[in-house]
């Protein structure tokens, strides 16, 4: 059986058990559009592969400074409640023998939340593709996140959740850390 069509018996099976009318007027097409969503947007970064989106490398002459992208939004699932999380990413590097597109950290993001994943994993995991696949000599990741798990069984609203992980360079330099939480 294909994962679409898995996906979507899995949808009918949990209305099922919920005793609601599959046949309702709003839930006709329900497991086609969850099967799509969840497909696209929540297990989607398990095809990505870390080396391939690093891959593209400028090679040469590479500053010694840090190269930073801020606000790369992001959404992933709870592997605990399969709740979605949403927020935005701040990912910094700096080079080694090479420079990345800016696009690549984004695509790199994505990568790692788009999973059934936790977001201090991803966070971690990001950093660990940029020392592992660009040889960067240090290597941050700021994430700020609301988690539905969080908001709706006990109504914390506004609660936030910031993650951070640094490799290499950036693990001992607290100034620049402090940069990536701005």
């Amino acid at each position: 059986m294909d994962v679409d069509a898995a996906l979507q018996g899995a949808v009918r099976a949990l209305i099922d058990a919920c005793k609601l009318d599959p046949e309702h007027k709003d839930l006709v097409g329900t497991p086609a559009r969850v099967s799509k969503l969840w497909r696209t947007s929540f297990l989607s970064g398990y095809a990505m592969d870390p080396a391939q989106i690093l891959g593209d490398l400028v090679v040469g002459e590479a500053p010694t400074s840090l190269v930073v992208v801020r606000d790369i939004p992001f959404a992933g699932m709870c592997p605990h409640h399969l709740l979605p999380y949403i927020g935005k990413a701040t990912v910094a590097y700096l080079p080694g023998e090479a420079l990345l597109g800016f696009g690549r950290l984004a695509d790199l993001v994505r990568c790692f939340t788009a999973r059934l994943t936790l977001q201090e994993r991803a966070c971690s995991e990001v950093v660990d593709a940029l020392m592992e696949h660009v040889g960067a000599r240090g290597a941050g990741c700021v994430m700020h996140g609301e988690h539905a798990c969080l908001r709706i069984p006990e109504q914390r609203h506004g609660t936030s959740v910031v993650t951070s992980a640094f490799r290499g360079e950036l693990k001992d330099r607290a100034a620049l850390q402090d940069g990536l939480f701005a």
